[in-house]
């Protein structure tokens, strides 16, 4: 299975807000049309949003949201993985780390010394890929308004 990794694109919409309704969904959480339309606007424009998409037979089978934020620990962005989803029927084949390997290639282009992300304790299917591809050594605490 050839698995292709590029930025998003105009094309890509309908897709891709079908495949970002079903992430929040797995969420369990809820976002305004407003607030997916703002999310495809910032992605689309040189808002610090990016996107890649992955295509399998030119389907787009799977997404990643990333911004760059400045560090005081090092001069060099580091980079975020704000977002990763990759369709449920076709997960366990190498979508995810080669959305993650991309990300890779591009921080490391932009000389960022990091990629990060979190997930929730219970996405244990996701965490299976994280345990091979990172290492975590951090816990996450957060104050939602």
């Amino acid at each position: 299975m050839a698995i292709t990794i590029r930025p998003v694109a105009a094309g890509d919409k309908e897709r891709w807000l079908d495949l970002f309704k079903q992430y929040i969904i797995f969420y369990k959480s809820n976002l305004s049309d407003e607030q997916f339309e703002l999310n495809w606007q910032r992605l689309n424009s040189d808002f610090n949003i990016n996107g890649l998409v992955a295509e399998v037979d030119g389907q787009v089978v799977g997404f990643a949201h990333y911004i760059f934020r400045p560090s005081t620990w090092d001069k060099n962005d580091f980079c975020y993985l704000e977002d990763l989803f990759v369709d449920p029927a076709i997960r366990s084949k190498g979508v995810g780390r080669a959305l993650i390997n991309e990300l890779e290639k591009i921080a490391v282009a932009k000389g960022s010394k990091r990629l990060y992300w979190t997930t929730a304790p219970d996405n244990e299917v996701a965490r299976k890929l994280y345990d091979k591809v990172a290492i975590t050594d951090r816990v996450q605490y957060k104050i939602i308004f």
